[in-house]
């Protein structure tokens, strides 16, 4: 555990994307009540179908509606992200940026416990883990998870940030290669495998305060660097909520 206070509820924010909604799954056997968010109000059945407790429809661009979503929670998963589109080049109006932002400083206000943030390689030092062409391409958005990172950084907040590699829809690998200092590991790496770290980083003593990339063996590229042994606490992903089937 992060500290001596029970952790009871998580916002997974950003549950209608894909990596949203695995955490929702790894999430749904444990004990912890989760509460997910959405924009649109079309996508509240089925984030209960897939293992939320609680649906908030929430804008991020909304510093109110961040306030809203993170009250009562003892830990934020932030899947945050930008659907495809020429805004990861030209970088305006990115949630990567001003999304996550307002959501840290809601959770700041919260006094959450603990805040794990998926950024991606390629960002800030990882740069030499992307490609120049997918850099370029990519040039918006990784400069608003930077941002984003440094925000969260300077906090005060408890925090993992994870770096995936690029994501895949693959069934868990289970066999995550785990590399900090930003040159360390490139490739991909199923949202499955992420989804797990995530969840598993705020009972991790290993990775408080940390920053991570990570890439799964099969998806490895090139020879990793600066790699780091971590104990994830995979034991808190197993317990089953048995009050959820009586």
């Amino acid at each position: 555990m992060t500290d001596s206070q029970p952790l009871d509820r998580v916002l997974v924010a950003g549950a209608s994307g894909a990596t949203g909604e695995e955490l929702l799954s790894v999430l749904r056997p444990t004990d912890l009540t989760v509460r997910a968010t959405t924009r649109s109000y079309g996508n509240v059945d089925a984030l209960g179908r897939h293992g939320a407790d609680e649906v908030v429809v929430a804008d991020f661009f909304d510093s109110g509606d961040a306030v809203a979503a993170v009250e009562d929670c003892d830990l934020v998963c932030c899947a945050l992200g930008t659907p495809p589109s020429l805004r990861h080049t030209i970088g305006t109006k990115l949630v990567d940026r001003t999304g996550v932002i307002n959501l840290v400083t809601a959770a700041v206000a919260a006094e959450v416990s603990y805040f794990v943030f998926e950024s991606a390689i390629g960002v800030g030092d990882s740069k030499a883990g992307l490609s120049l062409p997918a850099r370029l391409l990519l040039r918006g958005s990784l400069r608003a998870k930077r941002d984003a990172e440094t925000a969260l950084r300077r906090s005060g907040l408890g925090y993992t940030i994870v770096r995936p590699g690029r994501l895949t829809d693959d069934p868990p690998s289970g066999d995550v290669i785990v590399g900090q200092g930003g040159d360390s590991v490139a490739g991909s790496i199923p949202r499955a495998d992420v989804a797990r770290v995530m969840a598993a980083a705020p009972f991790t003593p290993d990775a408080r305060n940390r920053t991570f990339e990570i890439v799964s063996r099969d998806g490895l590229s090139g020879t990793p660097r600066h790699r780091v042994d971590v104990d994830w606490a995979d034991d808190i992903l197993t317990a089953r909520r048995d009050h959820r089937h009586a």
